[in-house]
C-alpha cells in the first residue's frame, strides 16, 4: 500500500558518453549524510515531474535537461518518512559545470562521474538501490531464436545486431538439450558478445548457464515459480518471463534482476493470447522494485508507451530477427 503522505521526488539519471553516471553526495547537515545518490529533489506545488527534474538540476548542478524519459519508480519506507522517487532518464543535457571530474555542485555538495559498472561499491541510501540495476540494463532487449538451417548466417546476423548497438540478447531454444547440440554456435555467440561489451542470456536452466559461463539465465514462468530462491549469484544476470501479478511478484521475491511481462499487444505467434494492453500493463508494474520489459507484438513507436507504462523497454524477436536487413529493423528504434 502506498501512502497518502509520502515525499515525491524527481530523481534524475545524466551519462556521459564515456559510460559513466554521474553522482552526487548528501551534505553533512541532512539526513543519511555522506551518501552517494543519483540527483534531484522534492516537487514543487503543482509541479510536474519533468519541470521538478529541470529545475532542480538547474539549481543543484547548472545542467539544462533537452530531453529526458521515466525509467522507473521506487517507493521506499523510512522509519521517519515514505518516498516515491520518479526517475527519469536525461537523454540529452548541457551544463558548463560537469567538464571536469572530482567538482563541486552549486549548493557545495561533492560531485564524481562514475563507471556503470562501479556503482555497487559506493554507499547509497536504501531508496537508491533499485536504480543501480535499471541504469546497468540498455532499454532494449532482443530475443534470438533457435537456428533453422545455415549456422554462419544465423553468426551473421547476430554480429549485424552487435553492430547496430544491440547489447542485451536471449538465446531461446526449444530445450535445453538444443544448448548442446549447438554449442559451437553457442560458444562464438557468446565470444562476439565479450568482444562488443554486450550480455547474453539463456533461457535454460541455470545448469546450463553455469556450463556455457553465460552472461545469465532467462527463467521461463515454469521454471521461475519453481524456485524459491534466486538460482545463481550475483556474478550472473537472472532474469524471468511474466504473465501476470503472482509471477511478477514471486520474481522480485526470488531476487531477479528484471522481469519480461507479455503479452502487452496481439502477436501472430500467440493469437489466442489474450493481450494486456499498455493501461494494465502499467498497474501490473507501476509499484515493482525491479526493470521491466514489454513484450508482444512490440513496434518501434512501442519504445515510448513502454517508458509511460514503467517500463525499462521493449523486448522484440520477429520485429527483428528473420528482417531482410537488420540495420533498418534496428534504425527503427529509438534506442539503437
Amino acid at each position: 500500500m502506498i501512502p497518502d503522505d509520502f515525499l515525491h521526488i524527481a530523481v534524475g539519471v545524466i551519462r556521459n558518453n564515456r559510460n559513466q553516471v554521474l553522482l552526487s553526495r548528501r551534505l553533512s547537515n541532512v539526513h543519511q549524510a555522506g551518501l552517494w545518490e543519483f540527483p534531484g529533489g522534492k516537487l514543487g506545488p503543482e509541479e510536474t515531474v519533468g519541470e521538478a527534474l529541470s529545475r532542480e538540476l538547474e539549481e543543484e548542478l547548472a545542467v539544462t535537461v533537452n530531453s529526458a524519459h521515466p525509467l522507473i519508480k521506487i517507493y521506499h519506507d523510512y522509519e521517519a518518512y515514505s518516498v516515491l522517487l520518479d526517475v527519469w532518464q536525461v537523454g540529452s543535457w548541457d551544463s558548463d559545470l560537469l567538464d571536469n571530474n572530482g567538482c563541486y555542485g552549486r549548493q557545495g555538495q561533492k560531485i564524481e562521474w562514475v563507471d556503470i559498472s562501479e556503482l555497487y561499491k559506493r554507499d547509497f541510501p536504501e531508496a537508491n538501490k533499485p536504480i543501480i540495476k535499471a541504469v546497468q540494463l540498455p532499454e532494449f532487449y532482443l530475443i534470438c531464436p533457435e537456428p533453422e538451417g545455415n549456422l554462419e548466417d544465423y553468426i551473421k546476423t547476430f554480429a549485424a545486431c552487435i553492430s547496430a548497438g544491440v547489447r542485451l540478447f536471449q538465446l531461446r531454444f526449444s530445450d535445453d538439450s538444443q544448448y548442446g547440440r549447438n554449442q559451437i554456435l553457442v560458444t562464438e555467440l557468446l565470444e562476439m558478445c565479450r568482444s562488443s561489451d554486450s550480455r547474453l542470456l539463456m533461457n535454460s536452466s541455470p545448469e546450463v548457464t553455469i556450463k556455457f559461463v553465460a552472461h545469465g539465465v532467462h527463467l521461463n514462468s515454469r521454471r521461475l515459480m519453481q524456485l524459491n530462491e534466486r538460482p545463481l549469484d550475483n556474478n550472473f544476470l537472472v532474469a524471468a518471463s511474466c504473465h501476470n501479478s503472482r509471477e511478477l511478484e514471486h520474481a522480485c521475491k526470488i531476487d531477479v534482476d528484471f522481469a519480461v511481462l507479455s503479452p502487452v499487444n496481439r502477436t501472430i505467434s500467440h493469437q489466442a493470447a489474450k493481450p494486456l494492453g499498455w493501461d494494465k500493463f502499467k498497474s501490473l508494474v507501476e509499484t515493482l522494485l525491479i526493470p521491466i520489459y514489454a513484450l508482444g507484438g512490440m513496434q518501434a513507436e512501442d519504445m515510448e508507451k513502454s517508458w509511460s507504462g514503467g517500463a525499462q523497454g521493449i523486448s522484440v524477436l520477429s520485429g527483428v530477427w528473420g528482417q531482410k536487413s537488420i540495420k533498418q529493423a534496428l534504425d527503427k528504434y529509438p534506442i539503437v
